[in-house]
């Protein structure tokens, strides 16, 4: 790895700490480049300014990021289970994503992760699953998957209907995942 992808490298572990703690409004590019341990002349230099910084920050998180998780639609509870998982060792994706809605809307041109050919392919999965399974009506694709990131997410600190852990309700991870496989698998 050269020394400027070392600093794009670490300007975006950065930024993605900064961006999920305080959204794109509240980040701070000096903050940014002090965790970073590069110049702050450097990040406009990569990143045109914050609003670019965060794009890419988005786009690894919830564009790359979540592809890492292969797409089942014939088995869409064990995709949702994975999920889970991811949203369990990356609890930053699901916190980006909501500062993008909060910041940036919900317009369609305004989703550059739902505007990804992947997202077209899993709907397109999903559509070809449900043609394929005669005389069972289900939702729509974009629906159906829409209901089941929803489920996936529903322990995530981001989701303000989820239960807090200190309830004792579904306060053990394991627990999250099966109900989270199980209410997929009901939806289907």
């Amino acid at each position: 790895m050269s020394r400027a992808e070392a600093t794009k490298a670490r300007i975006l572990r950065a930024a993605t700490e900064e961006f999920a703690a305080y959204g794109i409004a509240g980040a701070r590019v000096d903050r940014i480049a002090k965790a970073a341990s590069a110049n702050k002349n450097l990040i406009y230099v990569y990143f045109c300014n914050k609003d670019g910084l965060f794009d890419a920050v988005f786009d690894a998180h919830l564009g790359r990021g979540l592809d890492t998780v292969p797409f089942t639609p014939e088995d869409l509870p064990d995709y949702a289970g994975r999920l889970f998982d991811f949203f369990q060792k990356h609890p930053e994706v699901l916190r980006l994503a909501t500062w993008h809605r909060l910041e940036r809307g919900t317009a369609p041109e305004r989703e550059p992760a739902l505007a990804e050919p992947a997202h077209h392919d899993k709907l397109a999965s999903l559509e070809t699953v449900r043609k394929d399974r005669v005389g069972t009506p289900g939702f729509p694709p974009a629906t159906l998957l829409t209901l089941v990131l929803a489920i996936a997410s529903a322990w995530s600190p981001t989701n303000a209907a989820s239960m807090p852990a200190t309830t004792g309700l579904a306060s053990d991870p394991a627990e999250c995942r099966s109900a989270i496989v199980e209410a997929v698998r009901r939806l289907v």
